[in-house]
Formats: C-alpha cells, structure tokens, sequence
C-alpha cells in the first residue's frame, strides 16, 4: 500500500472535484490517499514520507501565466518540499481559450523537476468541465496506479 498526497489549489472547485476522483481511484486500488487543500498546505518537507505527491493547480490569467492564489505561497517555497527522488504528477484545470492553457501544471512539473522529482504520469490538463473529461481523468490515474 502507497502512501499518496494530493496537494490541490481550486477557486472554482473544479481543480479540488478532479483530486477527489483521483483520491477515489488510488485508494480504490488499495492505497492510502490524503487530500490537501494548497491553502492548508505547509512546504517544510511535504514530500517526505510519502510515496506519491500530485499537485494539482487551476491556471489564470492570459498574458502571463497565473497558479490559482491558495497555491502560490506553497509554489513559491517549493525548494523546502522535499521533493528529491519523490514520485509526482500534476493536473490542473484551464480553458483552452487562453494563451497559457494549463500553463500552471507546466510550471509547478518544470520545478518539480529542477528539484530531483521523478515524474511518473506525465500531466493531466482538463479544458472547461471536468465532469465532461472522467474518463481522461480515470486514465491518467490508472497511470499513477501502475507506477505505485
């Protein structure tokens, strides 16, 4: 049994519905999964002690690319998350109607990366609503699933 944490920032709840369907089918294959909403989220070694951490961020903004407001703070003291050799994957919600659609899952995996994360499922990036995207959805957990 994996250990997995789903860090999460979401205004419009649509980032936060997207974390408990993949929280339902993680711990559906047996693992223990924790949801955190970014506001409540604390850098000091975040990562450490787990065998999975998904971030999952909502994108703002057209000119420059905008993480959602409760996830900045915990973006912006990344370097303390303990994310050397972790296991992590990223997902957000957009609209692909703007410049930088998702641009925030770009974002947060380039510095997961820079910071010695292994990233085992690649990004999810929903366009509008995520309930039109389950079935994306449940495929890019499944593909966390397998590398637990």
């Amino acid at each position: 049994m994996a250990d997995v944490l789903i860090v999460f920032g979401s205004t419009t709840g649509n980032t936060a519905s997207v974390a408990e369907r993949i929280g339902k089918t993680l711990s559906g294959g047996g693992h223990a999964v924790t949801l955190l909403d970014a506001a409540r989220a604390k850098a000091d070694n975040l990562c450490q002690g787990r065998d999975c951490v998904l971030f999952g961020c909502a994108t703002w903004g057209d000119a420059d690319i905008e993480l959602q407001s409760d996830f900045v703070p915990l973006f912006d003291a990344f370097e303390r998350i303990g994310a050397k050799g972790c296991k992590t994957a990223c997902f957000g919600c957009g609209d692909s109607g703007y410049t930088h659609f998702c641009g925030a899952v770009d974002v947060i995996r380039k510095r997961l990366a820079e910071l010695g994360a292994v990233d085992v499922a690649g990004e999810l990036k929903i366009d509008g609503d995520p309930d039109r995207a389950g079935e994306d959805i449940d495929a890019w957990a499944r593909t966390v699933l397998a590398a637990l």
